[in-house]
């Protein structure tokens, strides 16, 4: 596997490749790898001659330096994992790489109403910063497929909406969450978790599940508040947002007939380390 640190290195090995016609799957990461982002990996490496990953802890998504701090950071772990995985090649570059004008940008991406609602709304800019860090790996690494999981729902939605209007000729592969043993969906976040805090942590997708069940009987509204109480009735863990929304355009839904799929989204505060997940309701 090769290591790539520089921005024309990667366009060297890239450029190798397309002139061998070899296909090029990209997953972009932040890092502090987990199963979860092997898993995507090892769909890439099924599906494309050469996988390229990136490990890069982008400073434009993050509304909160303290977030931006305290990400958790384990380049060598990662370096093995993807070795291991069969990664072709990683690109682990530094800040001024990236963005040797600086990391701001008086760019303002067309992502629509999909950027709006849930994490656009309680993260003020992030989708931009999501949308300029991705699309500019897209242009670096020239990807026929890119890789990402559906823990992340409604960033999928965004990156569909900013490859569209940016003219990006790049296919979105949306890939199923993984989860722990008992539940707790994977993420990078988890390993800022106390011991009592990854105890309670599972209780957020048992409230989700229990909720399809539920929803059978059952309200949008109805759902909706189950959920929520649920959650908000374990110590130290509060629901930031739970919406109940059209799985395309991710606006609210007040009846469970107005969309073919309707997907819950949440997102919950664990002490002060911030878990998302979400969860099919239409169709089960």
């Amino acid at each position: 596997m090769q290591i790539i640190r520089s921005v024309d290195e990667l366009i060297d090995y890239v450029a190798d490749q397309k002139n061998r016609h070899i296909s090029i799957g990209l997953v972009p990461t932040m890092g502090a790898l987990h199963e979860g982002h092997l898993s995507l990996v090892e769909r890439a490496v099924s599906e494309n001659g050469c996988v390229i990953v990136s490990v890069f802890v982008n400073p434009t998504q993050f509304n909160n330096p303290e977030d931006l701090r305290t990400y958790p950071r384990t380049e060598e772990a990662d370096v093995k994992l993807l070795a291991k995985a069969g990664a072709s090649a990683v690109f682990i570059p530094a800040v001024e790489e990236v963005y040797p004008d600086g990391a701001k940008s008086d760019k303002v991406y067309d992502l629509g109403s999909v950027a709006e609602v849930m994490e656009g709304k309680f993260r003020p800019g992030h989708f931009q910063g999501v949308a300029q860090i991705v699309s500019r790996l897209f242009i670096l690494s020239r990807p026929d497929r890119a890789y990402f999981g559906e823990k992340d729902f409604q960033q999928i939605a965004v990156i569909k909406r900013m490859t569209e209007t940016e003219g990006l000729n790049v296919s979105i592969v949306e890939c199923p969450i993984c989860r722990a043993d008992d539940g707790l969906a994977l993420s990078s976040r988890n390993t800022l978790l106390s011991p009592d805090q990854r105890l309670r942590a599972p209780l957020i997708y048992k409230a989700l599940r229990e909720s399809v069940e539920y929803s059978k009987s059952h309200s949008v509204r109805a759902t909706h508040d189950m959920v929520v109480e649920q959650i908000d009735a374990v110590p130290e863990m509060k629901v930031e947002y739970f919406e109940i929304v059209d799985a395309r355009t991710l606006l609210p839904v007040e009846e469970w007939e107005e969309s073919p799929r309707i997907q819950g989204c949440i997102t919950v505060f664990n002490g002060k380390v911030r878990l998302i997940d979400n969860i099919c309701y239409r169709p089960v």
